[in-house]
């Protein structure tokens, strides 16, 4: 764990903005790596609308986190109009949350939203002086510090399910985005400073997916990225993209960021509640589909030719409106030979909470898992790995703690008052554990393996967007606004 520690305070140093002053920039989406940890210190437990507010900025809604400098906080945003929404880049002074600036983005392509998700859930990443935003109906942009256009690469359409999830982060002086869709994923290496392509690698292997990446440095040098994708996690070279070693065994759809520590990766998955081990449905291979359900005889099975048939339970997975689009990869109303074999695939996936060794090279699934928990897991937040213990909230506000050298629960309560669905992770700083539900209740409790809660906070508003902890405060984004809360 000390190297653990080591290593996060290097990666803070070289690629996430720690400042000579020892204070500590939330750069990417989680923070130093994606980790979810921060070194902040005297931050608030009890807090709320009228309650150790410090500042309170007025913003239109989005389900990106925020990202912070020395001098600014960016973040992206949308107008609330459910159709003609207007997409922004935003700029406020760190100190004050002022707005300094925000600039509006075009909609080059109409983008897939379902459910919950936004048009500007992807959160910026900076290098600490300039701005790069992703949007899912336009693509890349920078800006410089004062708002200044410095470049834009547009992007799409897409084809993720539910709309885009990741965000880019910045690793080796390169811009990196995955692109796990249902058709033609891939991963895209920029020039940060140009705008212009570095390399782009295809990966046929990978349907919809909404993880962002942690950066992995193997003792055998060269920096990779560990994508948790649909079925696997791969490891990439930064510097061309080439696929290094992976492996199988994760859910059929992937939205939590990887937790890791000197040598184990921890992420969990969840697809469908058929996808609970042991409860899988069976389904059958494509030429017995075309037997079933084939009525016209063209070679796929239209959702149409599936909508009056049987009550088994592969029947009604196969339904429109139930399982259906999830599975029709190219939104053509039929699946090919192509799609059905995704769509057996996602139904015999296995949800859970995986560890996985680091490192090696090819397929490494007989040997580099090293235990899994099968119970129900989130669907959206990410575990956080912090002082020693991996914490892991469920919908409804179940809190679990782990020993992560075994996967052994170590505490498992509901969290009072917090009993909602989750979509912002779990963040660890000053020895304390927060977690902000849907509804706005923020639960703050002690960063042991016993947790106990130390105060739950209501905000009265929803929250997407995961909390940023920063120089002795809280920064929480609501739907409405963005609040920097401090004793």
């Amino acid at each position: 764990m000390r190297n653990f520690l080591l290593a996060c305070a290097l990666i803070a140093v070289i690629g996430s903005g720690l400042k000579a002053d020892g204070a500590e920039n939330w750069t990417r989406f989680r923070g130093p790596n994606g980790s979810g940890v921060s070194t902040a210190k005297n931050l608030p437990v009890e807090f709320g609308p009228e309650k150790n507010v410090k500042w309170k900025t007025a913003l239109p809604p989005g389900h990106s986190s925020p990202v912070v400098t020395d001098s600014r906080i960016f973040l992206t945003a949308h107008t609330p109009e459910r159709d003609t929404y207007k997409l922004f880049v935003i700029a406020l002074d760190r100190k004050s949350g002022r707005e300094l600036w925000r600039r509006e983005m075009p909609r080059a392509h109409k983008g897939r939203l379902e459910l919950v998700n936004g048009p500007a859930s992807p959160s910026p990443v900076t290098d600490g002086t300039n701005v790069y935003a992703f949007f899912q109906e336009f693509g890349l942009v920078s800006f410089t510090p004062d708002g200044q256009e410095r470049w834009r690469m547009p992007l799409g359409p897409f084809t993720m399910f539910y709309g885009f999830g990741a965000s880019p982060i910045l690793v080796d002086k390169m811009l990196i985005l995955p692109v796990d869709q249902d058709q033609t994923a891939y991963l895209l290496a920029v020039d940060p400073d140009t705008g212009k392509q570095r390399w782009k690698i295809d990966r046929p292997h990978v349907i919809s997916g909404y993880s962002t990446p942690t950066v992995y440095q193997p003792k055998s040098g060269g920096t990779q990225i560990l994508i948790p994708e649909s079925f696997q996690l791969t490891a990439y070279n930064v510097s061309d993209g080439k696929k290094m070693w992976w492996v199988r065994g994760l859910a059929c759809e992937m939205k939590s960021v990887a937790s890791i520590d000197d040598d184990t990766l921890y992420v969990n998955g969840w697809g469908f509640s058929q996808n609970q081990p042991g409860t899988q449905i069976p389904t059958v291979d494509f030429a017995e589909g075309l037997k079933r359900y084939d009525r016209n005889g063209d070679g796929q099975v239209a959702g149409a030719e599936v909508a009056g048939g049987g009550s088994t339970p592969m029947e009604r997975m196969l339904r429109p409106g139930v399982g259906f689009e999830a599975f029709d990869g190219n939104r053509d109303g039929q699946l090919n030979s192509a799609e059905w074999d995704v769509f057996r695939a996602m139904l015999a996936a296995e949800n859970g909470l995986i560890a996985i060794k680091l490192g090696g090279a090819g397929d490494l699934t007989d040997t580099a898992i090293r235990w899994k928990y099968q119970r129900p897991v989130p669907q959206v937040p990410s575990t956080v790995l912090y002082q020693g213990v991996l914490y892991m909230v469920n919908d409804s506000g179940i809190l679990i703690s782990f020993d992560p050298a075994t996967g052994a629960v170590l505490k498992q309560g509901r969290l009072k008052g917090a009993i909602d669905k989750y979509f912002a992770s779990p963040i660890g700083a000053d020895g304390k554990v927060w977690l902000v539900s849907q509804d706005g209740t923020v639960s703050v409790v002690s960063a042991t393996a016993q947790w106990e809660v130390l105060a739950v906070n209501s905000l009265d508003d929803e929250v997407f967007a995961t909390p940023v902890p920063s120089d002795g405060e809280l920064l929480v984004r609501t739907r409405s606004a963005l609040y920097a809360f401090g004793r």
